[in-house]
C-alpha cells in the first residue's frame, strides 16, 4: 500500500525549495523588524531636536522685534523695509489700515514720530512658518502732532519665507484704556434687541 504524500512548495517565490510557510511572510516579518528598529533610532534624535529648534527661532524672532524697535525709533527706512514682507498689513493705535508702501511713507514724512517705545512681556507663539509675537509697548510719541504716548499690546506675525527669512507680514497695536477712561466709554448698544416700552 502507498500512502502518498502532500508537498508544498514556495508558491511565492518559487524557489523550489520546500517550505511550510511562505518565505515572502518571513522576508516581510524581517522587514518589519528592520523598520521598527530605524524608527527606534531616528525618532528620539527629531524629538530631541524639536525643542532646541524651536528656542533658535523664539531667539531670531526676539532679535527681530529688537531690529523693528530700532528701525522704528530711528526712522530707518531700509531697515523697516527690509523686516516688512511686500504683502504687509498694519493697524497702527489710531486704527488706520496701512500697507508697507504706506508705513515707510508715514516714516519718510514723519508724520508719525517715536520717541520712546519700551517693550517687554514678549510672548511668541510658533505654528509651522509662522510666528505670533504679542508684547507690552509703552510709548511716547505722536501722529500728525497728536500725542499717542500711552500703553499698548502689539501683535506682529512673522512669516517664514522659502530661503528661510523671516518677515513681518501683520501687525497689530491696541491700546490700553485704564478703569477710568474705559468707565467714560459710550456702550455699545445693537438699537434692535433694546426692549421698548411696554
Amino acid at each position: 500500500m502507498r500512502l502518498s504524500r502532500t508537498v508544498t512548495f514556495d508558491s511565492c517565490l518559487i524557489s523550489g525549495l520546500l517550505s511550510g510557510t511562505s518565505m515572502r511572510r518571513q522576508v516581510m516579518r524581517k522587514r518589519s523588524v528592520a523598520l521598527f528598529l530605524l524608527l527606534a533610532a531616528v525618532m528620539p534624535l527629531q524629538l530631541a531636536a524639536a525643542p532646541q529648534h524651536k528656542h533658535v527661532t523664539r531667539e531670531q524672532i526676539i532679535e527681530l522685534e529688537q531690529q523693528w524697535r530700532v528701525a522704528e525709533l530711528n526712522a530707518n527706512i531700509p531697515a523697516m523695509d527690509k523686516l516688512l514682507s511686500d504683502d504687509y498689513l498694519g493697524i497702527l493705535g489710531t486704527g488706520e489700515v496701512v500697507t508697507k508702501a504706506q508705513q515707510l511713507d508715514h516714516m519718510r514724512s514723519r508724520e508719525m514720530v517715536i520717541t520712546s517705545l519700551d517693550i517687554s512681556d514678549i510672548k511668541v507663539k510658533l505654528i509651522g512658518q509662522i510666528a505670533i509675537v504679542n508684547s507690552l509697548a509703552q510709548l511716547e510719541g505722536s501722529i500728525n502732532g497728536h500725542s499717542m504716548n500711552g500703553s499698548f499690546r502689539y501683535t506682529r506675525v512673522y512669516q517664514r519665507l522659502p530661503g528661510g527669512t523671516w518677515k513681518i507680514t501683520s501687525f497689530e497695536a491696541t491700546r490700553i484704556v485704564s478703569g477710568k477712561r474705559f468707565a467714560e466709554m459710550p456702550a455699545a448698544t445693537d438699537k434692535g434687541d433694546s426692549p421698548g416700552p411696554k
